[in-house]
């Protein structure tokens, strides 16, 4: 089985909206807009390129970041592996060209499928929507997050308030960084 990993940049009060400057959210850009760049606090991103067979992503989330994640040095990795988008709502007209190979799932029962394929791990970037759902479906299997030392208040959370069980992490890396941002990467206990 694949491992499916939630990548996010989350607020310590659990905000993921806009971390890169998206329109429309009132606190947009900041993690750069509020904390000093420290290069170390963000070497999880080049491993993550480098561990991943694959992305998943929401139609929103896809929709950003196909606008100019396929030109950018940064993100070479991402070009070549395949992606996967889960919206009811994309048609094969809305993809892009230059990105690579990218398959649009309908539903959580279609990322449940995709998990049980032969292959490494599979990482969700963004996609806020998605992550939650995933989560509560209890398909995530992993958590990378940057926690910034931020208090945005209104918007986008990582977890949903879904009354469910408990469900238990294992703390299996964890760094501090003197700009205040903490890497700690989670496995789910099943």
């Amino acid at each position: 089985m694949r491992t499916l990993i939630s990548s996010a940049f989350v607020s310590l009060d659990g905000v993921v909206e806009a971390p890169g400057g998206e329109p429309g959210y009132r606190n947009s850009g900041w993690t750069f807009k509020e904390v000093d760049f420290l290069p170390e606090a963000y070497a999880i991103k080049g491993r993550e390129q480098e561990e991943a067979t694959a992305m998943l992503l929401g139609r929103v989330s896809y929709e950003s970041f196909s606008a100019v994640w396929p030109d950018m040095e940064d993100f070479a990795r991402y070009k070549e592996m395949p992606k996967y988008v889960v919206s009811t709502t994309l048609t094969e007209d809305g993809l892009v060209d230059n990105w690579g190979e990218t398959t649009i799932l309908r539903s959580l029962d279609e990322v449940a499928a995709l998990k049980e394929t032969e292959g490494g791990p599979i990482i969700v970037h963004g996609s806020a929507s998605l992550s939650r759902a995933l989560s509560d479906a209890g398909l995530i299997d992993r958590y990378h997050l940057l926690v910034f030392p931020l208090l945005l208040g209104a918007g986008k959370r990582l977890f949903s308030d879904t009354d469910k069980d408990t469900q238990k992490l294992k703390l299996v890396e964890h760094e501090a960084y003197v700009n205040g941002l903490q890497l700690n990467v989670f496995d789910v206990v099943r």
